[in-house]
């Protein structure tokens, strides 16, 4: 028995008992005539003691251990002369009586400390190292707690959790996918699922009625913070539903979620339309945790000699709460921001609105106080704040004084990690126009069902067709999206066309789809939330590499493992796969 107790386990009612730890060195500690050995793992920390009195030769061993040696200690619980309040096993320590060394190890290349001194790379490389940290150990166990109350919570309501392939056919919608070489079948490939949307959608006409499947996807498209090449998906999907139905059940699970998780208990979520979400917020994903909502100024901004202003198909503003204060530097700062490639403004209009009620602005030239005073109303400023306004096309001004919002909101410490915020956002548009390829896409997939008193203008003007699609925000972050499905053979195949495919490409892709619909498709739709983002939200967090246990970086690769790599000749023989130069 390597041990009868965990590291984590014991307590002073343990005292007088004989016990056997094993772990890792974290520290040893000289006193004198005394060494302290603080053991470690998944559980936690506990003090060994060596005393020079009882047994001088195994507290020379006991000195000659290094960090991260992995032993088994074996002795007596005994009271702490100083105890430790910081740790649950404080109050006791380990008289040691017997001592082995189960493995050696080199020094490792950081610290193994919550602050440590090792950097994101070297880290990553020894992913395994890190690992044993707190941070990154219980970033992982919350992990598994939010996965097992979700399980419990859908298993409850009779869902049943099905597995689906993983190598499965090429789309062409979508991002771009991983592709896998036959060698059974010279000159084909499989590609990995960017989610089971197809699968999910032939279990319901299979009769599943409740499916849901915690699922590895697969995306070959560029990172950032929140995104991996390979993410995990809690994957939903349910019969005999309308929107209503699934709103409700998934808004359960989050609440459930954030009252088994944090003790929060919120009443139900706030809806929001796709157009108030773009109107108000800038993007689909506004987080409400702040206001700074914002305020469109054409009506009142476009009326003098202000030219920037008159020729801007759109002018509008927020309100900073309390920024009146900022001085003309703090402000210069802001424009900078704004205009950096990353956003992309050309430059940023302010006014002051002063506590004793008057207005100073960046372009008192142009507006009277008559004029400020409707541009604080239009934004909701009060006496301290500060009005920031951007102008210039309708979409791209948005998005950027989207980005300004969520920056401001950084800073002034308004994104509060403990707090959350829930938001359903719905009536998404059906179609978005690509400008690269000169036609229309899906803008969530093409199986979508579009809201039926919308069907008409498919023909005469398909950018303002709504879909039955939704998505479930929480503090910022999209944390889950979905639709009700198209089941009617008739309308996929009118999807389909308006989506440009012929139907000679749209059988070649989605024939099996299409051919099952023939076959009594109930009427579905269903839910997907991203695992990781959910549960980095969940734990405080704004990235989701510490809740997976070996990410990428930011180029794709696991540089512990170095993949990707180039594989033998002989291997690309057999899967009949040349490759061609590189060129620079």
């Amino acid at each position: 028995m390597h041990r009868t107790h965990t590291c984590g386990e014991l307590r002073i009612e343990d005292i007088g008992k004989t016990v056997t730890l094993s772990g890792w060195v974290q520290k040893s500690r000289d006193l004198g005539g005394m060494t302290f050995i603080d053991v470690r793992d998944r559980y936690g920390i506990t003090q060994l003691t060596f005393n020079s009195d009882d047994d001088e030769s195994l507290r020379s061993r006991a000195r000659e251990l290094g960090r991260e040696f992995v032993i088994k200690a074996t002795g007596t619980v005994i009271e702490r002369s100083s105890k430790n309040s910081k740790i649950p096993t404080g109050e006791i320590e380990i008289k040691v009586s017997n001592l082995e060394i189960l493995n050696e190890s080199k020094l490792p290349p950081f610290t193994i400390e919550d602050e440590t001194d090792g950097g994101d790379d070297i880290r990553m490389k020894y992913r395994y190292l890190d690992i044993r940290r707190n941070p990154v150990k219980n970033s992982l166990l919350f992990r598994h707690k939010v996965t097992q109350e979700v399980r419990n919570y859908l298993s409850n309501l009779d869902f049943c959790e099905v597995e689906t392939p993983y190598l499965i056919k090429s789309t062409p919608e979508g991002a771009r996918d991983f592709i896998v070489p036959s060698r059974m079948n010279p000159g084909q490939f499989y590609a990995l699922p960017q989610s089971p949307q197809t699968f999910k959608q032939l279990l319901m006409v299979g009769g599943m009625d409740k499916y849901f499947q915690i699922v590895k996807c697969f995306r070959d498209e560029d990172l950032r913070a929140d995104r991996q090449p390979e993410f995990t998906q809690i994957d939903c999907e349910m019969s005999f539903v309308e929107q209503e139905d699934i709103l409700n059940i998934f808004e359960g699970m989050t609440r459930h979620l954030l009252k088994t998780i944090h003790g929060i208990e919120l009443d139900q979520f706030p809806r929001m339309t796709f157009d108030e979400a773009m109107r108000t917020y800038g993007n689909d994903k506004p987080d409400i945790r702040f206001g700074m909502k914002f305020g469109e100024l054409n009506a009142v901004a476009q009326h003098k000699e202000f030219a920037i202003f008159n020729n801007a198909e759109l002018v509008v503003g927020i309100a900073v709460p309390e920024a009146a204060s900022y001085t003309r530097k703090q402000i210069d700062e802001l424009i900078d921001w704004v205009k950096r490639p990353q956003v992309g403004a050309s430059g940023m209009v302010y006014a002051k609105y002063e506590a004793d009620g008057s207005i100073k602005s960046s372009v008192d030239k142009f507006y009277d106080q008559a004029d400020l005073l409707n541009w604080a109303e239009a934004t909701g400023a009060k006496p301290g704040d500060l009005i920031l306004v951007l102008s210039g096309p309708a979409n791209k001004t948005r998005a950027q004084l989207s980005a300004l919002r969520m920056e401001l909101g950084n800073r002034l410490g308004l994104r509060k990690p403990d707090e959350f915020a829930p938001l359903w956002v719905i009536d998404f548009p059906l179609l978005e126009w690509d400008e690269e390829s000169g036609r229309y896409h899906a803008m969530h997939h093409p199986f979508t069902s579009p809201k039926l008193e919308d069907m008409p203008l498919l023909d005469t003007d398909p950018g303002k067709v709504r879909a039955n699609a939704y998505d479930l925000v929480l503090n910022g972050n999209e944390i889950g999206g979905g639709s009700i499905r198209i089941h009617d053979k008739e309308m996929q195949a009118l999807m389909f066309k308006h989506l440009g495919f012929t139907e000679e490409q749209a059988q070649d892709q989605f024939g099996f789809l299409m051919n099952a619909f023939q076959y009594g498709a109930p009427p579905h739709g269903g839910l997907a939330f991203g695992l990781d983002r959910l549960t980095a939200i969940l734990g405080g967090q704004e990235t989701i590499r510490d809740f997976i246990a070996f990410p990428k970086n930011n180029s794709g690769r696991d540089v512990m493992i170095d993949a990707p790599a180039t594989i033998a000749l002989e291997q690309l023989d057999e899967l009949n796969i040349a490759l061609k130069p590189l060129t620079k």
